[in-house]
């Protein structure tokens, strides 16, 4: 990797870089697993702290061998096409045969050739070395959001006495219906599709009103008084204090 591009990732850094460990709570609960493949040590430690500081759950390794063994536990690799075993681009190949983990393909040659030939190995995007962190960053988020993008919800899914048609977007609670509005309905269709899981206000913001920076708070917290109100009791939709929502049960 070039002393430029080690550089970009080191320097371009301000007060938002260094406000302190973990600022995105939102990644963090999430458990996103970015998996860092970089020749260059210092390199390799500069993203990988710098993704940490975000949130992110990452990891590196050094060569392509250790690639293809180490993404099968990622949710998403940031390859650098220059490695000292194997081609990187031989490395995205078999990372994209192998399903459809999104990977970030990174590339020291600004050159059409260079962005053409990783798009065509199955990389979901191509960046320079020499991009800053946030730039980084922003490309993650938004190659995450093309990756779990879903279309609208047409489960059915049962929780106790709950029961929601995503075919016909019915809600009944004990026998009798629940009438809900359309945001409510993909709301608690997505929180019921993962009970589990505790879906982050982002995330919530992104897939049901496709932002991320509207006044989320207000509005993600008027419908979640709403459905439990229509629901009969607060605990169908448990808060997770700065950072999401859960399903719970009535």
């Amino acid at each position: 990797m070039t002393l430029g591009g080690h550089l970009a990732w080191l320097g371009r850094r301000d007060a938002a870089d260094t406000a302190g460990p973990y600022p995105s709570k939102v990644t963090e609960a999430l458990k996103i697993r970015v998996l860092v493949v970089e020749g260059d040590e210092a390199m390799a430690e500069a993203r990988v702290g710098y993704l940490r500081r975000q949130g992110y759950s990452a990891t590196s390794v050094e060569t392509g061998e250790e690639a293809l063994r180490a993404h099968r536990n990622a949710d998403l690799v940031v390859l650098d096409l220059d490695l000292p075993d194997i081609a990187g681009l031989e490395v995205c190949r078999s990372i994209r045969e192998a399903g459809d983990k999104p990977v970030i393909a990174v590339t020291s040659r600004d050159t059409e050739l260079d962005r053409v030939l990783a798009l065509q190995a199955g990389a979901d995007d191509c960046v320079l070395a020499s991009c800053g962190v946030h730039e980084m960053t922003a490309r993650i988020e938004a190659v995450l959001r093309r990756a779990h993008a879903r279309p609208e919800p047409t489960r059915n899914i049962s929780i106790g006495p709950l029961h929601l048609d995503g075919k016909t977007r019915e809600v009944h609670l004990r026998g009798g219906p629940v009438s809900l509005t359309a945001k409510e309905f993909e709301l608690l269709h997505i929180l019921a599709s993962a009970p589990e899981n505790v879906i982050s206000r982002k995330e919530l913001m992104d897939r049901v009103w496709d932002t991320s920076w509207a006044d989320s708070s207000r509005t993600i917290d008027t419908h979640v008084s709403s459905l439990r109100a229509k629901l009969g009791a607060g605990t169908w939709v448990i808060t997770i204090r700065g950072v999401g929502y859960r399903m719970g049960h009535g």
